[in-house]
């Protein structure tokens, strides 16, 4: 068991391309946020496993002599296999949880458990240690925030135990794991996401592990070369929606109307492949032709999910105000409120991303500046971490 400091970080995820159409068999772009959730793992010797969620508001402590009793022969095979309901029962007793919890406490509560027994259970003994989650991804917005904390805990707990080498060299400000390792690290932060969504398509974790770009088709997810790093604007309109209404929505209209919708699921799978070649182009020498590609491929998308039924009053509010700056933009995820994307051409003056940004804020969304194509799982050096990381996590 390593006794050093871990700090890992996993980015977030946006599908830029096939949402909807992906649930009926067609491809799907999926690139990583660069939103990032951190970890910090403390090892230590007071006999107790901590877990610390400032984001969320949990910190919860158990007894190592405790979890050290338990029966978690369960877990043997459970690294290729989701939990029987009995085996999440025996989990939810070693969680001994409060009456008054959260289903999000639950949730992330139960994801620890279970990788930190699954995977620790090689040791000698189970370790002591204190692990603390914080998140610059707003949780339940569809970007891939829980996929980027099971990410970052099988990430630290395989390292901790030494299943995988620390990849970080001395005097490094960063260190990517080699892909055999990344492949371990999917498969548990998987294992993750299954405690806490069930039946997940296994596209979040991917991102979150491997960074990039993604192309997803019938459960196939397969790496982009080299996919251009894109700065964009992040918008969430704060409305809530529910994935599962929407997508159920899609269905009826393509049963109702089988010859306009299917032609429609078509075309978004033909944005798609459009994207991910002029991404092939963009690798060798981006232009400012690809650009121009890329804005009208977002407009034909937005219109199309708007055909399909998933828009919102608060998506066209947000499309109008950024193409009232010159700027494109559609919904990210499942739609009907929720997040967007706009992208930021390189050749943007300062002046006018701020004027998008503060009108864009007067509506009252939340918007970010950040890139997409981010790197996927990482360890970090401490001192490459900006300050306001180190603070939340070390609890100031």
């Amino acid at each position: 068991m390593l006794s050093e400091v871990l700090l890992v970080s996993a980015p977030g995820k946006v599908i830029l391309h096939g949402e909807h159409a992906v649930v009926h068999g067609k491809v799907a772009l999926a690139v990583a946020l660069n939103l990032r959730t951190f970890l910090r793992l403390q090892p230590h010797s007071y006999g107790k496993v901590g877990l610390n969620l400032p984001n969320l508001g949990i910190k919860r402590a158990w007894d190592m002599a405790r979890l050290q009793l338990l029966d978690t022969s369960f877990l043997e095979r459970a690294g290729n296999t989701a939990l029987t309901p009995e085996q999440v029962e025996k989990l939810k007793e070693a969680a001994g949880f409060p009456e008054d919890c959260t289903d999000h406490e639950r949730l992330a509560v139960l994801a620890f458990l279970y990788l930190y027994l699954s995977i620790c259970r090689s040791q000698r003994a189970l370790p002591s240690l204190d692990i603390t989650v914080w998140s610059e991804l707003p949780p339940g917005a569809g970007l891939g925030s829980s996929a980027a904390y099971s990410v970052c805990l099988a990430a630290a707990f395989l390292t901790a135990c030494e299943e995988i080498p620390n990849p970080l060299k001395d005097g490094e400000a960063t260190g990517r794991w080699t892909a055999e390792n990344l492949e371990l690290i999917n498969k548990w932060a998987f294992q993750g996401e299954r405690m806490i969504h069930g039946n997940p398509s296994g596209v979040d974790n991917a991102v979150s592990t491997w960074g990039g770009a993604l192309r997803y088709q019938q459960g196939k997810i397969s790496s982009l070369k080299r996919p251009p790093a894109l700065q964009i604007l992040l918008i969430n309109t704060k409305v809530p929606r529910s994935t599962k209404a929407l997508v159920a929505g899609v269905r009826s209209r393509l049963l109702k109307f089988p010859e306009i919708v299917a032609p429609l699921l078509t075309s978004i799978d033909a944005i798609s492949l459009e994207c991910e070649r002029v991404f092939g182009e963009m690798a060798a020498a981006p232009t400012p032709e690809h650009y121009l590609v890329l804005e009208e491929l977002i407009d034909m998308n937005q219109h199309h999910l708007n055909a399909l039924g998933v828009g919102h009053a608060s998506l066209d509010q947000l499309c109008q105000v950024t193409m009232a700056h010159g700027l494109h933009s559609k919904l990210t995820g499942a739609g009907g409120g929720g997040c967007g994307i706009t992208l930021l051409r390189p050749d943007l003056e300062r002046p006018e991303v701020e004027a998008t940004k503060q009108a864009l804020t007067n509506c009252g969304f939340d918007c970010w500046e950040t890139s997409i194509g981010a790197p996927g799982v990482s360890m970090h050096a401490a001192a490459s971490l900006d300050a306001p990381v180190r603070q939340a996590l070390d609890g100031l």
